[in-house]
């Protein structure tokens, strides 16, 4: 029988994955924001979004853009794309890391 501790390790695991890909669609995702939607990228504060000293309150502007989906009314594909991805990305990281974390007090 496989016991718990083995089964939230494996869970932490690919959590912690699931994580670093959703880090890493979210960065290119700015990236791609500099060209495909400038003003977006402004209000978002794209150069120091990742950056100690960024504002939380552009950084929550860019979750209730892709929250919304407001990106379905772009006219790039690659942007529609990508903000796409990012969106299921952090809604299977947060079921994730929400399943994990009441694993881990239920263990």
């Amino acid at each position: 029988m496989i016991s718990a501790d083995i089964l939230l390790t494996a869970l932490s695991i690919v959590t912690l994955i699931n994580l670093v890909r959703y880090i890493t669609a979210l960065r290119s995702l700015i990236f791609i924001m500099r060209e495909a939607h400038p003003l977006l990228y402004q209000q978002v504060d794209g150069r120091g979004f990742f950056s100690t000293h960024g504002n939380m309150t552009k950084q929550v502007r860019l979750y209730h853009y892709l929250k919304d989906k407001e990106y379905l009314h772009h006219h790039e594909e690659v942007f529609i794309n990508k903000c796409s991805k990012v969106r299921e990305l952090f809604v299977l990281t947060s079921g994730l890391a929400g399943f994990t974390l009441l694993m881990a007090f239920m263990v």
